[in-house]
């Protein structure tokens, strides 16, 4: 039963969200050409469950969202922490939040009309922001020359918390200063 654990291990592991027992069982079934019982994997995660919540281990096999997924114990959040901070500090230049807003915005966008909005090349922030999984590639414009086409990726719905573009702030939503430099008062 060691072997069925191991897999169902790396399932669990390899999955960016709580896995189901369906789920587990379907792809255990279809590694293994044969049907694997769902009391089977069933015992085996509860067996797993158990094993994880020893002190020898810095996460748990938890079970949530309808299925498992291992989440780190709170006695190690303070490591964790710093480990998350640290991260955030890799924040978005001024130069890479500007050529995002401007393919947000206006995608699909090619790199020469980023740079004809802002006014400079924008190779490196666009570089930037494919490396970071925030733009992707769309394709290619019918252009002169077929110039590749950017675009906003899933990953930067993330970042950002929106479900959709249509979640993005509008310019109505951004209230005008009281009072703007060099304008009269009354």
């Amino acid at each position: 039963m060691d072997f069925l654990h191991r897999h169902i291990e790396a399932l669990i592991f390899c999955a960016p969200e709580p896995l189901g027992l369906g789920e587990i069982v379907s792809c255990l079934s279809e590694m293994f050409g044969a049907d694997v019982p769902s009391k089977d994997v069933g015992a085996a995660l509860v067996e797993l469950c158990l094993k994880y919540e020893s002190e020898e281990y810095s996460f748990a096999l938890e079970k949530l969202g309808g299925g498992y997924q291992f989440l780190t114990k709170p006695a190690y959040q303070p490591s964790i922490q710093i480990l998350l901070r640290q991260h955030s500090q890799k924040r978005l230049s001024t130069a890479q939040l500007e050529t995002l807003s401007i393919i947000a915005y206006k995608q699909p966008i090619t790199k020469g009309e980023v740079e004809q909005i802002r006014g400079v090349a924008c190779d490196y922030s666009l570089q930037k922001l494919l490396e970071k999984e925030l733009v992707e590639i769309k394709g290619k414009s019918d252009g002169v020359g077929r110039p590749l086409i950017y675009g906003t990726s899933q990953k930067f719905m993330d970042y950002f918390g929106i479900n959709s573009l249509q979640d993005l702030p509008q310019p109505k939503d951004f209230s005008q200063p009281e009072h703007q430099i060099g304008e009269e008062r009354d």
